[in-house]
C-alpha cells in the first residue's frame, strides 16, 4: 500500500522546513496532536524511505553534497578581503567580484554623500560603503568540528582509579 495524501503532504512540507511538528500541522494534523503525529510519521518506514528518496533527489537536483558544503565553509573561513578592492584601494563594483568573494559578502550598506550649495541644490560628492563579511571564526569552528579538532566530551584516562574510589566511597557509606 502506498502513502496517504496526508503522508505525502507531510513529506513535502518537511522538505521545505525540517520541523516535524510544523510539517504535521501543514499536512492537516491538529495543533494538539501535531508533535506526536510528526514524530510518528518520521518513524514510519514508508514515510522515512519516501522522505530519504525525495531529499536525495532534491540534493541531486541542487547539486548539494557534503564536499560542496565543506568547500563553501572553507572558502568563507579562508576568504581574503583584499579581493574586494582594486589596485588603487577602491571597493570593486559588486559585478566585478568573483563567486567566492561575492559569497563572503554578508551585506552591503551604501550611503551617498552630498554637498549642498544652494536652496534645494546638491551635488553627490562620494559614497560610503559598509561591507559585512561572513564570520571567519564561526566558519573555522565549523570546519574544526567537522574534522573533530575540538572535543566536547570529557575524556577519562584513569578509569580504574575512579572505579576504585567509587567502590571505597560506597563501602564507607554502607558502614555509616
Amino acid at each position: 500500500m502506498g502513502l496517504t495524501a496526508r503522508q505525502k503532504r507531510f513529506i513535502a512540507e518537511y522538505l521545505i522546513n525540517p520541523n516535524a511538528t510544523k510539517a504535521a500541522i501543514a499536512a492537516g494534523y491538529s495543533k494538539k496532536t501535531a508533535e506526536v503525529a510528526g514524530s510518528r510519521l518520521l518513524r514510519n518506514v514508508k514515510v522515512s524511505q519516501a522522505l530519504a528518496k525525495k531529499s536525495n533527489a532534491l540534493y541531486a537536483d541542487l547539486e548539494i553534497s557534503a564536499r560542496k558544503v565543506l568547500q563553501g565553509i572553507a572558502q568563507l573561513a579562508y576568504f581574503d578581503p583584499r579581493k574586494l578592492f582594486d589596485e588603487d584601494g577602491r571597493l570593486k563594483p559588486i559585478t566585478e567580484l568573483n563567486d567566492v568573494t561575492a559569497m563572503a559578502v554578508y551585506g552591503i550598506d551604501v550611503q551617498s554623500l552630498y554637498s549642498h550649495f544652494g536652496k534645494g541644490q546638491a551635488q553627490e560628492i562620494g559614497t560610503i560603503s559598509k561591507i559585512k563579511l561572513a564570520d571567519r571564526g564561526l566558519n573555522l569552528e565549523r570546519l574544526g568540528r567537522h574534522l573533530k579538532l575540538f572535543t566536547d566530551r570529557v575524556e577519562v584516562t584513569d578509569l580504574a582509579g575512579i572505579l576504585a574510589r567509587l567502590k571505597a566511597g560506597r563501602e564507607r557509606a554502607a558502614k555509616s
